[in-house]
């Protein structure tokens, strides 16, 4: 019988590195709950030879075993409540708030946290769970320039007049 170690003593070096590297402390202790959260739903398997392996999955499973979140997403005046994958990137939630709000997703700003995420940060490295909030700004500079193509375009149409008659 081959027994696996606890989780404490597989990330007790890794949880020392972590403590010991940041002030506080409050970020790391979350870190080490998602590590041995993520080593209590791995699945072990002994094969015939006596090797102990991670359990292989079949491609539908690995479908079924796909988390969905929901994300709450603050406008400032108005809430949109969106199912994304727990892996997801913050670009991709972009692309799915695009055809909510319909802003294209360059001139979207996601904030979680209060930190402006880039479009690569994964949603569940961040630490986005299930219900959590985020506010979406539009970018000012693409306001801006909205607005003075609007101005511009009612400068064209106003038609000319001329200043001096012949």
């Amino acid at each position: 019988m081959v027994k696996i170690p606890s989780p404490r003593r597989l990330f007790r070096s890794r949880s020392r590195s972590t403590t010991s590297s940041s002030s506080g402390g409050s970020g790391s202790g979350a870190d080490i709950c998602a590590m041995v959260a993520e080593h209590e739903r791995i699945e072990w398997e002994v094969r015939p030879g006596g090797m102990l392996v991670q359990k292989r999955r079949t491609p539908e499973e690995d479908a079924a075993a796909v988390e969905f979140i929901l994300v709450r997403v603050s406008t400032g005046w108005q809430w949109h409540d969106v199912s994304i994958d727990a892996t997801a990137t913050f670009g991709d939630l972009k692309v799915m708030l695009s055809l909510v709000t319909g802003l294209w997703p360059r001139e979207q700003r996601l904030l979680y946290r209060g930190k402006e995420r880039d479009d690569d940060d994964h949603l569940h490295m961040v630490g986005v769970q299930d219900k959590d909030k985020v506010l979406l700004l539009e970018d000012p500079a693409v306001k801006e320039r909205k607005l003075r193509s609007t101005t511009l375009a009612q400068l064209m149409g106003v038609p000319c007049h001329s200043f001096i008659q012949v």
